[in-house]
């Protein structure tokens, strides 16, 4: 588990910042960087790179090999102390809270700024990189690709999906973007997956996502991983977050997607909910989305 680098960063002095944004520049070419090399990558004399590293060293920050020769290489909390200071001195981020939320593919922390918002760190091939790789379409423009680009270019690729659907699709405000993070609003209520809905709610509920699906597709996307883990539930309606992975609705899959999106998200409606959710014709459902007139799944009746 990443550890959260918050009290770390007002440790860090400008230099120290110099020589992880340094290595991170060296990164783009190769996965380990060369002590020789970080001089030049950060434009700190050789004396300074050797001071500064062990400080890094000390806390986390960098990761070192000696096998062949020495090289280093960022941590993840290496790369969340560069998003978290640049978002500091851009005055999105004046106050670090507690953690909302860690899954495979990203960390997400309560932080302040002018009111509470919620700061995204995405993992994405941190730890399963190669599986990433064969999932992910946004880094097969790359001949060398490391777990800096592909979580970089997942929230870059996330940011610019919720700047193309707020405010017409119920997603979180996108306030700022930097490296692998994301600043956005602070969702409230809870986890549809968490959510008991009283018997007359869960039809309501279950139109207010496909609703949310349907507008997606009226601007241009399909989500691509709905499910019952990347829905919200308050009393004002539902919001849809998770959107690295959202393909425009012509891309070559976007049919296939957009069914399964439908899919699993009827389908968990109708597992725990079973007497309430009538029986249901998916594809009718699909089509009504593609075509912008879903109203209701009680006009879809199998």
């Amino acid at each position: 588990m990443v550890q959260n680098v918050a009290p770390l960063v007002a440790e860090l002095e400008p230099e120290d910042f110099h020589l992880l944004s340094g290595v991170e520049q060296g990164m783009r070419f190769s996965e380990w960087v060369q002590r020789s090399k970080i001089p030049k990558f950060s434009r700190l004399t050789v004396e300074e790179v050797d001071y500064r590293l062990d400080r890094c060293l000390d806390r986390g920050l960098l990761k070192r090999k000696t096998i062949q020769y020495e090289g280093y290489k960022l941590q993840f909390e290496g790369y969340d102390a560069l998003a978290l200071h640049t978002f500091a001195e851009r005055d999105t981020v004046t106050g670090f809270g507690s953690s909302l939320g860690v899954g495979k593919e990203s960390d997400v922390y309560e932080v302040q700024s002018y009111r509470p918002m919620a700061l995204k760190y995405h993992r994405e091939g941190f730890t399963n990189f190669r599986e990433v790789m064969k999932e992910r379409d946004y880094t097969s423009d790359r001949e060398h690709v490391s777990w800096l680009y592909t979580a970089r270019k997942a929230a870059e690729r996330e940011y610019e999906r919720l700047e193309a659907l707020y405010p017409d699709v119920s997603v979180p405000r996108p306030i700022d973007h930097n490296r692998h993070a994301i600043v956005m609003e602070k969702m409230e209520g809870v986890e549809l997956s968490r959510a008991k809905l009283d018997d007359a709610q869960v039809v309501g509920v279950l139109d207010l996502v496909l609703a949310e699906v349907t507008e997606a597709y009226r601007q241009g996307f399909v989500h691509a991983d709905m499910s019952e883990y990347n829905v919200f539930v308050d009393e004002s309606g539902v919001t849809v977050f998770d959107w690295p992975q959202a393909v425009e609705s012509d891309h070559e899959n976007a049919a296939e997607f957009l069914a399964r999106d439908v899919r699993n998200i009827v389908g968990y409606f109708t597992r725990k909910y079973p007497s309430q959710v009538p029986d249901l014709d998916e594809n009718e459902v699909v089509e009504s989305i593609e075509t912008g007139e879903f109203e209701s799944v009680r006009e879809h009746s199998a």
